[in-house]
Order: structure tokens, then sequence, then C-alpha cells
């Protein structure tokens, strides 16, 4: 199969070239499509030399006017933007019995001006109920489903052989029907040529090059021999003119994701290797746009940019201030196809794949027969029925949301950035935003938007319920907040909480019973002892604020202080009871070692040999596996550990006893 360059193509192929369409191939060789007694015949096309409209269909006018009538119709505004939604226009007949079938009157098309905005509305509303509702001359039961859009435009040269394109190589203004002239203009390289430019990065590594892909028009090979009479080589059509690759850490082993979007999504790392990850997407940023900044003048004259990065890495070339390459590029593409890691030889087979062509070879007959079994695959659309009308009651009970201002949506943000800060514990930030926008909020006591949907009722009350000890403190000691406002009735779509929830985890921070709809303050949605202990400081230390103790209106329900003194006794008492388990635990240890030693028979002496002869047990007969009767009686009741101890020992003695009896015999 031949290979194809797209910037060289044939002349004799490129002359025989025309677009590949499935639709029109497959219904212009339907038989059934031409006796259709519904649809009028195609008018006469427009003979050379006269005015005619390249849109509408059998539109020639006899004299400019007529032209200017013809452009200000509704039918042809009514072409212009099927034609651009990707339909095909209609004929005039066609137009009125779309008209009269959806009984919508279009007046006004006429050549005054002041009802040029009501026909466009008029005309937008028939686009849309003809996309809705179909074409009338069409079959109900012959839709024709959607193609699936495929990277790749597809030109067919008689008799058998087809090639495909990559559509992103050509404008991105270029209509389907321009492909065509548009592949024949590739093939002039110009006065400089054609260069592209390729970048891509991922998981740390980058990989740019500069590449030409044309040479200029007066460059071409004429061939000829060299000094020693051979024929030169040929020069390369496609030449690098610049690389670049590099790698820093940033992403880490096995795991996926850069350092940044870890950060974002959970709390800030601090172990020696997030730092060093955050270090190499800095120098890695500070790399590409050091690169991009060389490089800008090559870049400014290439016809593409073709960029590999994802939503992050992609504003390291263009989302910053003195940018090299505009967000809003023309030139800016990216690869139609899957790419894998960044390298100078992933840049080389990305760059062949988009320039060399795709070429089959099937006859006319293998086409119509692959296109009608593409066609009989794909799903057919069904018909959209008209949906039954609602009971008035059901659409009163829709909730129609108000609009906000964009001073309400400001205010609403501020809200929702202050509440967030709080549940997370950022008090840093929680600082510096409410020095600056607390008084716009309402002071430190304002009550929470019920569209917040938040347990709590004030900011101390929120902060309390997500346990945040030092959120909490810097309210009630630095801000003053009152911990005496009640805690609001529940709101609806807000989860009940359960009576018990919050349980305490130890008997020094108590809770006051509270009975079922009793009311509650912000230290009863406090849900640690931590928490509650704050409180707990802060009315012995501001006894004369508020009134901590109190548990009707105005009472923040606190049940008891919790002095310095209080907490010093509290950590003797702690101190002395472990010292008290540490010496129980001592002694249990000696007990064991005493009974240890008791149970262990003394070192045994040496007998005479005649006594020892006597006490030897037989060597034939049954004996007992483990040592005589009173061993095993001296080890019952023992847990395993004792047991495995004392036969350590006993083992050790009988190793010392025998070494003693070796040392005796030598001496003798």
């Amino acid at each position: 199969m031949s290979q194809y360059h797209v910037f060289s193509l044939p002349k004799e192929l490129l002359n025989t070239l025309v677009p590949r369409n499935i639709l029109g191939q497959v219904a212009a060789s339907d038989p059934a499509s031409t006796s259709r007694p519904e649809s009028p015949p195609l008018p006469p096309q427009p003979i050379a030399g006269s005015r005619a409209c390249n849109i509408c269909l059998g539109a020639i006018f006899v004299d400019v006017e007529d032209q200017r009538t013809h452009f200000r119709s509704d039918w042809h505004r009514y072409n212009v933007k099927v034609r651009l939604n990707g339909g095909e226009p209609v004929s005039e007949p066609q137009f009125g019995q779309l008209v009269d079938d959806l009984e919508d009157s279009i007046s006004g098309s006429a050549s005054s001006s002041e009802g040029e905005s009501d026909d466009s509305d008029a005309v937008a509303a028939l686009v849309q109920k003809t996309r809705k509702l179909g074409r009338p001359s069409d079959d109900e039961g012959s839709r024709t489903p959607s193609i699936p859009q495929t990277p790749l435009a597809w030109f067919h040269s008689p008799p058998a052989t087809q090639i495909g394109v990559y559509k992103a190589i050509f404008p991105s203004s270029t209509q389907t029907s321009d492909f065509l002239s548009e592949l024949k203009e590739l093939q002039s390289g110009g006065e400089n040529g054609r260069t592209w430019a390729m970048f891509m990065t991922a998981g740390g590594h980058f990989a740019g090059a500069i590449v030409r892909v044309k040479r200029p028009d007066g460059d071409d090979d004429d061939g000829g021999l060299t000094k020693k009479g051979k024929p030169r080589k040929p020069k390369p059509e496609i030449e690098v003119l610049k690389h670049k690759t590099f790698h820093r850490y940033t992403t880490r082993r096995k795991q996926g994701g850069s350092q940044s979007l870890n950060d974002n999504a959970k709390s800030k790392a601090v172990s020696a290797g997030a730092m060093l990850r955050r270090y190499g997407e800095q120098a890695l940023r500070d790399d590409i746009r050091t690169l991009l900044q060389d490089w800008a003048e090559d870049i400014h004259e290439c016809e593409r940019i073709w960029i590999r990065a994802n939503v992050s890495n992609r504003r390291i070339f263009l989302d910053y201030e003195g940018a090299v390459i505009e967000k809003g590029d023309e030139r800016l593409r990216t690869f139609p196809f899957p790419t894998r890691r960044p390298t100078l030889a992933e840049l080389s087979r990305c760059l062949q794949e988009l320039i060399r062509v795709k070429v089959s070879h099937l006859t006319e007959d293998a086409l119509r027969a692959q296109d009608e079994a593409l066609l009989a695959s794909l799903p057919k659309s069904k018909p959209q029925s008209t949906p039954a009308l609602e009971p008035a009651e059901k659409i009163k009970e829709k909730p129609t949301q108000p609009q906000l201002s964009p001073e309400e949506l400001r205010f609403r943000n501020k809200w929702i950035r202050l509440l967030d800060m709080l549940k997370r514990g950022r008090l840093d930030t929680f600082k510096g935003f409410w020095e600056r926008e607390g008084a716009s909020l309402g002071g430190i006591d304002t009550a929470v938007p019920e569209w917040a949907d938040e347990r709590g009722g004030t900011l101390l009350q929120v902060a309390a319920h997500a346990n945040q000890e030092e959120t909490v403190r810097y309210l009630l000691e630095d801000l003053r907040a009152d911990p005496t406002v009640n805690v609001p009735i529940q709101r609806a779509g807000v989860p009940a909480e359960p009576e018990d929830s919050g349980a305490e985890s130890d008997t020094d921070a108590p809770r006051l019973p509270r009975t079922r709809g009793g009311r509650r303050t912000a230290y009863d949605l406090a849900r640690t002892k931590e928490v509650r202990n704050v409180f707990r400081r802060c009315a012995a230390v501001h006894p004369d604020w508020w009134d901590w103790l109190g548990t009707e209106h105005g009472g923040a329900r606190v049940p008891s202080v919790l002095s310095a003194d209080m907490e010093e006794g509290r950590d003797e008492k702690k101190k002395a009871r472990r010292k008290g388990l540490k010496d129980k635990v001592r002694e249990r240890e000696a007990r064991g070692r005493e009974r240890e030693g008791s149970t262990t028979p003394p070192p045994a002496t040496e007998p005479p040999k005649t006594t020892r002869l006597l006490k030897q047990e037989p060597t034939s007969g049954p004996r007992k596996l483990g040592g005589s009767t009173a061993a095993a009686e001296s080890i019952a009741g023992l847990t395993p550990e004792m047991r495995a101890k004392i036969e350590r020992e006993r083992r050790a003695r009988a190793a010392e006893a025998r070494l003693k009896a070796l040392q005796g015999g030598g001496r003798s």
C-alpha cells in the first residue's frame, strides 16, 4: 500500500479527488428515493455567468435588486441557519410546505428594516421546530441515523482509491465542503515553507520541537551529482529545526496526579517528598516558559501549534502574563489520537501520524456496501412524541429558582467561602477574610442564611459542630461571639441529628441533659471533649462576659467551668493513677518471679556412680514423653509462656550438669 505525504500528494491523484459523503452516496444509490412522489423535482442548475445563490436550490436572479430581495427573504435566512447547523438547504416549495404544515406565519419578509428582528425570531423558531419534528417530505419510517463524527476527512479517487486526512490540519473555520480546496492549497509551501510547533507535557516529562513540514516552493530538490560523481541525497521534506526534552520530579511513583492537585483536594502535605514535588512543578513551569520565550520568533511563524497537556498543565503555555501563545490563538490544536509519554521519539511518531495520508483501495460497490452496513449498525433516531400536557396543579408545584442580582451573587459567594473556612479549620485565612468582609456580612453574631442548610445558626455554632477547636477559641475569646444564642429549629433539607450524637468521650467535659424539643446552644453542638473544654475554660477566665452556667433563656448551658487549677489537679490525679497502675504491674511481676524461683528445683549435686546407675531409667520398655510425673506436676496450671521459660531453664541446668560431669571424669 502506497504512503503519501499530506503536503506532497501527486498531481494526478489530487486532480481526481472528490469528497466522500456517506449519506449522499447511499441516498443516491437507493432506488426507492427516486420514486417518491412527495419530493419535488430538483430545479435546474444556474447557467454560467448568471446571478445565483450558492445556498438556496435553484435561486436565479435577473438583476441586483432581485438578488438583494432574495437575501432578505425568510427562505434564504432559513437555509443559512440550517446550513450552519450542519443540515441541508431546502427548495422554495419545500420551504412553503414547512410553513404550511407547522401553521407558523412568518410575515414581514419584505425589504423594510423595522421587522428584521421579528423575522429573525420567527425563522429561529421555525428552525427549532423543524429540528424537533423533522422535514415533512421525509418518510417517518426511514429516518436517517446520525453518523458519528471522526477525526479524518475522506476523499475518493475513482476507480478504487480513498485517502484520509486529519481535519485538525485544516483551518478551524473550514467547512466540510471546502476540505478539498484546502487540501490543494496545502501542496504549496509559500516563500518560507510551512512549520509546526509541537509540545507535550505529562507526569513531569516535557518534549517540544519546531518542525518544518513543507519546504518553500523555490527550494525543490533537483538532484544532481556531487564532486565525486555520486548522486546527491534528496533533501528531507520533514526536518526538525529545534527540539528540547527535560524531566522534573512532580508525581509520586505509582500514585499518579500532580502534587498541586493533591494539595487542592486534601490538606497540604509537609513531607520532604511533597516539598520536592512542589519545587519540581515550579521548576518545570519556569523551564517551559523560558523555552517558549527563547523560541518565540519561530513559534510566531508556525502554521499550527500542537499541545498535549491536561487542564492544569495547559496553563503553563497559555494562562500567564506575557505569554508567547495567546489563549484564543486560531493555530492551537490538540492531537486527535492517543499519545504516550512525552519524548522526542513520541513527537516524531505523532508527526508521522499527522502528515501521513491514510490510504485504502475499495471499489465503489465495496464502499456502498460498507456505508450501508455502517448505517444499518447505527441506532435509528426515534420520533419525538409531543409530551403530554401536565395538569396545572403539578406545574404550580414546581419550585422556581429566583434570579439573583450580581450583588446578591457576590454576597452569597462570600458566605460560601466563609462557611468553608470555618468547617475546614483554616483559621489564618478566616482572620484575614473577616477583617475585610466582617462588617459587610453583619457582625460576628449574624444569622447564617437559610439557603446554606447548616446545622448551626451562627458562626460559633457552625465551628462548634465542625469540631474546630482553635476556631472556636478565636471566636469566643478574640471576637467575643455570643454562646447563648439558641440553635434554630431544624430546617427542612437538613438531616436530623440523633439525641445521643456527640457522646462524651470523657467525664471531664459533661453535657447537660436535654429534653425533646428543648433549647440548645453552641456548647450542645460540640461533639468532642476538646471543643467543650474550650467553652469551660473561657467561662472560667471570663465569667462576667455571659451567663455561662444558665440553662434558661439567655444562658450558655455550660455545665461547669474548667480553671487552670482544676486542670492541674486533674493532671496530678491522672499521674497518680498511672503510677499506681505501674506499681501494681511491678508487684505482679515480682510475685511471678518469686513463684518461678520456688518451683525451680535446686541444682543437683553429682551422686556416686552406684546411685546414678540405680536411678537410671530402663532403656527398654515404655517411656513417658516430657520427663517424670513430678516435673509435669510442677508446671501444671502455668501459662504456655511460663512453661516454655521453665523448660529452657531446665535444659540449661541439665547441660551444665553434663559439662561438670565430663570435667570431673577427665580429672580422674
